[in-house]
Protein backbone atom coordinates (compact mmCIF):
# COMPACT_ATOMS: atom_id res chain seq x y z
CA UNK A 1 0.00 0.00 0.00
CA UNK A 2 1.87 3.58 -1.23
CA UNK A 3 2.99 6.25 1.14
CA UNK A 4 -0.09 8.47 2.26
CA UNK A 5 1.82 11.62 0.83
CA UNK A 6 0.18 14.15 3.73
CA UNK A 7 2.14 11.22 6.54
CA UNK A 8 4.81 13.83 8.06
CA UNK A 9 7.03 10.85 8.72
CA UNK A 10 7.02 10.07 4.45
CA UNK A 11 7.34 13.65 3.81
CA UNK A 12 10.53 13.65 6.31
CA UNK A 13 12.02 10.52 4.27
CA UNK A 14 11.68 12.56 1.29
CA UNK A 15 13.73 15.15 2.63
CA UNK A 16 16.32 12.93 3.75
CA UNK A 17 16.87 11.45 0.47
CA UNK A 18 17.24 15.05 -1.71
CA UNK A 19 19.88 15.72 1.16
CA UNK A 20 21.47 12.76 0.55
CA UNK A 21 21.42 13.19 -3.45
CA UNK A 22 22.83 16.89 -2.72
CA UNK A 23 25.61 15.34 -0.84
CA UNK A 24 26.67 13.09 -3.72
CA UNK A 25 26.26 16.08 -6.52
CA UNK A 26 22.69 15.12 -7.50
CA UNK A 27 21.52 18.60 -8.09
CA UNK A 28 17.32 17.37 -8.69
CA UNK A 29 15.67 13.73 -9.23
CA UNK A 30 13.84 12.73 -12.28
CA UNK A 31 9.86 12.20 -10.93
CA UNK A 32 9.57 8.61 -13.13
CA UNK A 33 11.21 6.11 -15.25
CA UNK A 34 10.35 8.29 -18.74
CA UNK A 35 12.24 11.18 -17.58
CA UNK A 36 15.54 9.67 -17.32
CA UNK A 37 15.52 7.78 -20.62
CA UNK A 38 18.19 9.12 -23.05
CA UNK A 39 16.57 10.90 -25.71
CA UNK A 40 16.41 9.03 -29.11
CA UNK A 41 18.84 10.10 -31.64
CA UNK A 42 17.73 11.93 -34.85
CA UNK A 43 17.93 9.60 -37.52
CA UNK A 44 20.84 9.48 -40.06
CA UNK A 45 20.31 10.44 -43.69
CA UNK A 46 22.59 8.26 -45.73
CA UNK A 47 24.88 10.43 -47.76
CA UNK A 48 24.11 11.07 -51.63
CA UNK A 49 25.60 8.59 -54.12
CA UNK A 50 29.04 9.68 -55.54
CA UNK A 51 28.72 9.31 -59.54
CA UNK A 52 32.12 8.07 -60.12
CA UNK A 53 32.34 8.32 -63.66
CA UNK A 54 32.45 12.68 -63.34
CA UNK A 55 35.50 14.14 -61.48
CA UNK A 56 35.07 16.26 -58.33
CA UNK A 57 34.95 19.73 -59.45
CA UNK A 58 38.02 21.84 -58.37
CA UNK A 59 37.69 24.16 -55.54
CA UNK A 60 37.14 27.65 -56.46
CA UNK A 61 40.01 29.88 -57.04
CA UNK A 62 40.26 32.69 -54.52
CA UNK A 63 39.82 36.05 -56.92
CA UNK A 64 43.31 37.63 -57.83
CA UNK A 65 44.05 40.94 -56.12
CA UNK A 66 44.22 44.18 -58.11
CA UNK A 67 47.50 45.38 -59.26
CA UNK A 68 47.78 48.34 -58.46
CA UNK A 69 49.78 50.93 -61.43
CA UNK A 70 53.20 51.30 -58.92
CA UNK A 71 53.12 47.26 -59.14
CA UNK A 72 52.66 47.20 -62.45
CA UNK A 73 56.52 45.89 -64.30
CA UNK A 74 57.93 48.20 -66.44
CA UNK A 75 58.58 46.92 -69.81
CA UNK A 76 62.40 45.06 -69.88
CA UNK A 77 65.64 46.78 -71.49
CA UNK A 78 66.08 46.12 -74.91
CA UNK A 79 67.72 43.40 -75.79
CA UNK A 80 71.65 44.28 -77.48
CA UNK A 81 71.38 44.74 -81.13
CA UNK A 82 74.24 43.10 -82.92
CA UNK A 83 72.96 43.78 -86.39
CA UNK A 84 75.20 45.60 -88.77
CA UNK A 85 75.23 49.04 -90.54
CA UNK A 86 73.19 47.38 -93.60
CA UNK A 87 71.48 44.86 -92.20
CA UNK A 88 69.63 48.09 -89.90
CA UNK A 89 69.17 49.29 -93.39
CA UNK A 90 67.56 46.11 -94.86
CA UNK A 91 65.37 45.39 -91.72
CA UNK A 92 64.13 49.50 -91.75
CA UNK A 93 63.27 48.94 -95.32
CA UNK A 94 61.32 45.85 -94.66
CA UNK A 95 59.55 47.78 -91.66
CA UNK A 96 58.50 50.51 -94.04
CA UNK A 97 57.14 48.21 -96.34
CA UNK A 98 55.24 46.57 -94.19
CA UNK A 99 54.02 49.20 -92.28
CA UNK A 100 52.96 51.30 -95.68
CA UNK A 101 51.08 48.51 -96.95
CA UNK A 102 49.17 48.73 -93.39
CA UNK A 103 48.64 51.93 -93.63
CA UNK A 104 47.53 51.67 -96.73
CA UNK A 105 44.83 48.93 -96.42
CA UNK A 106 43.68 49.39 -92.68
CA UNK A 107 44.00 53.24 -91.74
CA UNK A 108 41.64 55.81 -92.50
CA UNK A 109 42.19 58.43 -95.19
CA UNK A 110 41.22 61.26 -93.74
CA UNK A 111 43.19 63.75 -96.10
CA UNK A 112 46.92 62.26 -96.07
CA UNK A 113 48.64 61.30 -98.75
CA UNK A 114 52.02 59.93 -98.06
CA UNK A 115 53.77 58.00 -95.26
CA UNK A 116 56.38 59.49 -93.56
CA UNK A 117 58.55 56.62 -91.91
CA UNK A 118 61.76 57.90 -91.21
CA UNK A 119 64.67 59.60 -92.30
CA UNK A 120 68.45 59.39 -91.47
CA UNK A 121 71.50 57.37 -90.23
CA UNK A 122 70.35 53.70 -89.42
CA UNK A 123 73.34 53.42 -86.89
CA UNK A 124 72.61 56.59 -85.44
CA UNK A 125 73.69 57.08 -81.92
CA UNK A 126 71.10 59.64 -81.46
CA UNK A 127 67.06 59.98 -82.51
CA UNK A 128 64.74 62.49 -82.73
CA UNK A 129 61.06 61.73 -82.14
CA UNK A 130 57.98 64.21 -83.05
CA UNK A 131 54.32 63.61 -82.71
CA UNK A 132 53.64 63.60 -86.29
CA UNK A 133 54.26 64.91 -90.13
CA UNK A 134 52.67 68.39 -91.21
CA UNK A 135 51.74 69.59 -95.00
CA UNK A 136 55.15 69.99 -96.36
CA UNK A 137 56.23 66.37 -94.66
CA UNK A 138 53.11 64.75 -96.18
CA UNK A 139 53.79 65.62 -100.04
CA UNK A 140 57.09 65.23 -99.58
CA UNK A 141 56.91 61.85 -97.12
CA UNK A 142 60.41 62.87 -95.44
CA UNK A 143 60.06 64.10 -91.63
CA UNK A 144 61.15 67.50 -90.41
CA UNK A 145 60.91 69.37 -93.80
CA UNK A 146 58.88 72.20 -93.36
CA UNK A 147 59.98 75.27 -91.57
CA UNK A 148 60.08 73.65 -87.78
CA UNK A 149 62.62 70.89 -89.73
CA UNK A 150 65.00 73.96 -90.66
CA UNK A 151 65.31 75.02 -87.79
CA UNK A 152 65.69 71.49 -86.36
CA UNK A 153 68.88 71.21 -88.86
CA UNK A 154 70.03 74.56 -86.94
CA UNK A 155 70.06 72.64 -84.15
CA UNK A 156 71.97 69.49 -85.36
CA UNK A 157 74.27 71.30 -86.81
CA UNK A 158 74.90 73.59 -83.46
CA UNK A 159 75.78 70.06 -82.06
CA UNK A 160 78.31 69.44 -84.51
CA UNK A 161 76.22 66.87 -86.39
CA UNK A 162 74.60 66.65 -90.07
CA UNK A 163 71.38 65.60 -90.37
CA UNK A 164 72.30 62.07 -92.08
CA UNK A 165 74.28 61.67 -89.01
CA UNK A 166 70.71 61.27 -87.18
CA UNK A 167 67.52 59.74 -87.14
CA UNK A 168 64.62 61.59 -87.52
CA UNK A 169 61.10 59.90 -86.95
CA UNK A 170 57.48 60.27 -85.65
CA UNK A 171 54.86 59.35 -83.06
CA UNK A 172 52.42 58.72 -85.95
CA UNK A 173 53.29 58.28 -89.75
CA UNK A 174 50.72 59.89 -91.29
CA UNK A 175 49.35 63.67 -90.94
CA UNK A 176 46.55 64.25 -88.94
CA UNK A 177 43.64 66.46 -90.17
CA UNK A 178 44.20 69.83 -90.19
CA UNK A 179 47.82 68.97 -88.37
CA UNK A 180 45.82 68.06 -85.31
CA UNK A 181 47.49 66.35 -82.56
CA UNK A 182 47.39 62.56 -82.69
CA UNK A 183 44.40 61.01 -81.18
CA UNK A 184 45.58 57.99 -77.97
CA UNK A 185 43.87 56.12 -80.66
CA UNK A 186 46.05 57.07 -83.43
CA UNK A 187 49.71 56.98 -81.38
CA UNK A 188 48.37 53.54 -79.97
CA UNK A 189 48.43 51.76 -83.65
CA UNK A 190 51.58 52.94 -84.68
CA UNK A 191 53.44 52.60 -81.46
CA UNK A 192 54.07 49.35 -82.16
CA UNK A 193 56.21 50.02 -85.52
CA UNK A 194 58.08 53.08 -83.80
CA UNK A 195 59.09 50.64 -81.15
CA UNK A 196 60.36 48.39 -83.53
CA UNK A 197 61.76 51.05 -85.57
CA UNK A 198 63.65 52.04 -82.46
CA UNK A 199 64.39 48.47 -81.47
CA UNK A 200 66.49 48.48 -84.96
CA UNK A 201 68.40 51.50 -84.57
CA UNK A 202 68.91 51.25 -81.28
CA UNK A 203 70.31 54.71 -80.58
CA UNK A 204 72.09 55.31 -77.10
CA UNK A 205 69.98 58.78 -76.96
CA UNK A 206 66.23 59.69 -78.25
CA UNK A 207 65.22 63.22 -77.75
CA UNK A 208 61.63 64.22 -78.45
CA UNK A 209 60.29 67.21 -79.42
CA UNK A 210 57.58 68.61 -77.67
CA UNK A 211 54.60 67.23 -75.25
CA UNK A 212 52.84 65.03 -77.31
CA UNK A 213 55.95 62.87 -78.79
CA UNK A 214 57.09 62.59 -74.68
CA UNK A 215 53.67 61.38 -73.62
CA UNK A 216 53.57 59.12 -75.97
CA UNK A 217 56.66 57.36 -76.29
CA UNK A 218 56.99 57.27 -72.24
CA UNK A 219 53.28 56.49 -71.70
CA UNK A 220 52.77 59.59 -69.04
CA UNK A 221 50.13 61.88 -70.24
CA UNK A 222 50.53 63.72 -67.24
CA UNK A 223 53.82 65.24 -68.70
CA UNK A 224 54.04 69.53 -68.82
CA UNK A 225 56.74 70.06 -71.20
CA UNK A 226 57.99 72.64 -69.43
CA UNK A 227 58.48 70.66 -66.22
CA UNK A 228 59.74 67.18 -68.35
CA UNK A 229 62.13 69.39 -70.74
CA UNK A 230 65.84 69.00 -69.54
CA UNK A 231 65.43 66.24 -67.35
CA UNK A 232 66.74 62.96 -68.68
CA UNK A 233 64.18 59.85 -68.65
CA UNK A 234 64.26 56.19 -69.90
CA UNK A 235 62.51 53.93 -72.40
CA UNK A 236 63.60 50.19 -72.04
CA UNK A 237 67.20 51.06 -71.22
CA UNK A 238 67.55 54.46 -73.82
CA UNK A 239 68.22 57.79 -72.02
CA UNK A 240 65.19 60.33 -73.03
CA UNK A 241 65.71 63.94 -72.86
CA UNK A 242 62.16 65.86 -73.44
CA UNK A 243 62.46 69.56 -75.01
CA UNK A 244 60.54 72.20 -76.72
CA UNK A 245 59.59 71.37 -80.28
CA UNK A 246 60.81 73.22 -83.21
CA UNK A 247 57.49 74.48 -84.01
CA UNK A 248 56.81 76.02 -80.76
CA UNK A 249 60.44 78.23 -80.73
CA UNK A 250 59.55 79.74 -84.33
CA UNK A 251 55.83 80.71 -81.94
CA UNK A 252 57.53 82.16 -78.54
CA UNK A 253 61.22 82.72 -80.43
CA UNK A 254 62.82 84.35 -76.85
CA UNK A 255 65.81 84.11 -75.97
CA UNK A 256 65.16 82.67 -73.05
CA UNK A 257 63.43 79.76 -74.80
CA UNK A 258 66.46 79.04 -77.26
CA UNK A 259 68.70 79.23 -74.16
CA UNK A 260 66.53 76.33 -72.78
CA UNK A 261 66.35 74.11 -75.72
CA UNK A 262 70.35 74.69 -75.92
CA UNK A 263 70.81 73.26 -72.45
CA UNK A 264 68.84 70.32 -73.14
CA UNK A 265 70.87 69.64 -76.27
CA UNK A 266 74.23 70.10 -74.55
CA UNK A 267 73.33 67.56 -72.19
CA UNK A 268 72.52 65.40 -74.97
CA UNK A 269 76.41 66.05 -76.27
CA UNK A 270 77.98 65.07 -72.88
CA UNK A 271 75.94 61.97 -72.67
CA UNK A 272 76.87 60.70 -76.29
CA UNK A 273 80.75 61.51 -75.47
CA UNK A 274 80.86 64.84 -77.42
CA UNK A 275 83.20 67.94 -76.79
CA UNK A 276 80.32 70.36 -75.31
CA UNK A 277 80.84 73.94 -75.97
CA UNK A 278 81.28 76.26 -73.06
CA UNK A 279 78.99 78.48 -74.15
Amino acid sequence: MDENPRDPRAARRARQMVATDRLLGVDAVPLDAEAVQTPAAPPSVAPAPVDQTRPAPAPPKPAPEPVMSHDTPLAADLPPNTMTRDEKVAALAELQAKMTDWLHASWEQNGWNKVVFGTGDANADLLFIGEGPGADEDKQGLPFVGRAGQLLDKQIAAMGLARDQVYIANIVKTRPPGNRVPTPEEAARCTPYLEEQIAIIQPQVIVTLGATAAKYLLDDMKIAITRARGQWRTWRGIDVMPTFHPAYLLRQYTPDNRRRVWEDLKKVMGRLGMKVPEK
